[in-house]
């Protein structure tokens, strides 16, 4: 059910007193936990818990042809799924546009930060290069999965190893790896700021969530901004965007160290 309209006036009244219900601040995210190769079939995996969020990725690699544009380079796909257990407002059926919508952001994440080396991935130019196949889904929805699952795209990928691929017979060995990992340029972290009245949060639940007017998803590293996504329908003026920004790059130099731990 959607979070009552009075549930959402009294986190806004606690906001203008800089106060959450769970005692955070406003730009304080949740206890984080990664957890990598959960998975055994898959060639790389990664479970992450954002305080109740939980989300959990699956790489797996595939054979393919290369896009004309780029004969010389690897494809990646990602697709997300949003599982009934993980919340009451999910179905089983064709994917909603909620899903779309978290694959598509992660999608943008990773592809225009130029995470993964596709040039590294071709093994025959014109004819054939690994595809890498990015499957995120919800265990529980309790608010920012944007920001659970960019993360645990970037845990999988770098536990992700490349499997045999038996040239002469034109097929992938699965469950029979090699000693390289899938190459990677840089990891940027997912920030994601919540605009609720005329505050700005990090990690919300899944009350504040409903309550939030506008978003900023942010791909961002040492070396800059890679990537930014807008979502829902309020605007943003310039002030408020330059402030998204500051905040989404003091976010970073807070919440890296916390994540990297777990990707050495």
């Amino acid at each position: 059910m959607e979070t009552s309209r009075l549930t959402q006036d009294r986190i806004k009244k606690f906001l203008k007193e800089g106060k959450r219900f769970d005692g955070r601040k406003p730009d304080e995210f949740r206890e984080i936990s990664i957890e990598t190769g959960v998975s055994k079939k898959a060639e790389g995996s990664a479970r992450v818990k954002l305080g109740n969020t939980e989300v959990l990725v699956g790489i797996k690699m595939g054979v393919g042809t290369p896009y004309p544009d780029s004969p010389d380079e690897g494809n990646m796909m990602v697709t997300a799924e949003l599982t009934p257990m993980s919340s009451d407002r999910y179905e089983l059926g064709p994917p909603r546009i909620e899903s779309i919508e978290l694959a598509r952001v992660v999608d943008r994440g990773v592809r225009e930060s130029k995470v993964i080396d596709f040039s590294k991935l071709c093994i025959e130019k014109g004819e054939k290069v690994w595809t890498v196949f990015i499957d995120v889904y919800s265990i529980n929805a309790d608010g920012n999965l944007l920001d659970a699952a960019g993360i645990g795209v970037l845990a999988a990928l770098k536990n992700a190893k490349i499997p045999k691929y038996d040239e002469k017979e034109g097929k992938v060995l699965y469950g029979e790896w090699t000693d390289k990992n899938v190459p990677l340029n840089v990891l940027p972290l997912s920030c994601t700021v919540y605009k609720i009245d005329d505050k700005l949060v990090l990690d919300p639940n899944r009350e504040e969530e409903d309550a939030s007017d506008a978003r900023v998803t942010i791909a961002i590293s040492e070396q800059g901004v890679h990537a930014m996504q807008k979502g829902d329908s309020k605007e943003l003026n310039i002030k408020e965007f330059n402030d998204i920004l500051d905040l989404a790059e003091k976010n970073w130099k807070k919440m890296f160290p916390k994540v990297e731990k777990f990707l050495k």
